[in-house]
């Protein structure tokens, strides 16, 4: 069996693992200075789709973290490299921010509401029902229909908010149509992260808060799977599933020396 010893690279969840409430959690920077000072590669993933890497990049300093935008991967730019690879230089109409439009252009692909390709919800503070509906009306039309991630609510100072797997529901039953999700808990959008460092899951290790996002995605992408309990699960929740992570911490600041 693999052993932390073995791990040659890692992705890393961010909210409830590197950060929480804003602040960076006890050992997070360590751990980013460990992994760069030995040159050990390394992706901070996040199903947020709505910020571009420089932008997460320059929210997760104001919390006391300092992460190039390099070493940060979300779902927009996962769904992007799909889509690039199912039709590259196809067209999208979208439903989300700038992190998701800069992905999609970074990719290759345009962005059209003349019989797109591909529909594409991501995530977005200003949901219009304008654009609901023309996405609605392009799906009715046959455009193939995406959404970047499963999240149905996202955190906010305020209490949560409607997020994109809540709103691919609305328009699901509007549709008939289910999305095809990108983001975690598929296991595609590791599989990206690893391509993007030239990784492989034999030698690769991820550390989440979610056993039902992270530690499951970890293991059906044959990752060395690191639960930590400073975010959603806890020990009493971990035994409603029937799968376990390889290892369960109570932070990342155990994994520093």
């Amino acid at each position: 069996m693999r052993t932390r010893a073995d791990i040659k690279a890692w992705l890393t969840d961010m909210d409830g693992v590197l950060v929480h409430d804003n602040k960076a959690l006890p050992g997070a920077q360590e751990l980013i200075d460990q992994w760069v000072g030995r040159g050990i590669p390394f992706l901070v993933l996040t199903n947020n789709a709505s910020y571009t890497p420089r932008d997460l990049s320059a929210r997760l300093r104001h919390m006391g973290l300092n992460v190039h935008e390099q070493r940060i991967w979300t779902s927009a730019m996962a769904t992007a490299e799909f889509l690039a690879e199912q039709k590259p230089g196809g067209t999208c109409y979208i439903v989300g921010e700038a992190g998701l439009s800069t992905a999609l252009h970074d990719a290759g692909m345009v962005l059209s509401d003349r019989n797109p390709d591909f529909v594409v919800i991501g995530d977005t503070r200003t949901y219009s029902f304008e654009a609901i509906t023309t996405a609605i009306r392009l799906i009715d039309a046959g455009a193939r229909f995406i959404a970047t991630n499963p999240d149905a609510t996202g955190p906010t100072p305020r209490g949560v908010i409607p997020a994109t797997g809540a709103v691919a529901a609305l328009m699901t039953e509007a549709t008939g149509r289910k999305p095809y999700v990108v983001g975690k808990p598929n296991p595609m959008m590791f599989r990206s992260a690893l391509n993007k460092l030239g990784a492989h899951s034999e030698t690769t290790g991820m550390i989440g808060d979610r056993m039902d996002t992270d530690i499951v995605a970890g293991m059906e992408a044959g990752l060395h799977t690191v639960l930590v309990l400073s975010g959603i699960s806890n020990r009493d929740s971990i035994e409603r599933f029937p799968y376990r992570p390889i290892e369960i911490l109570d932070g990342v600041h155990e994994m520093v020396p």
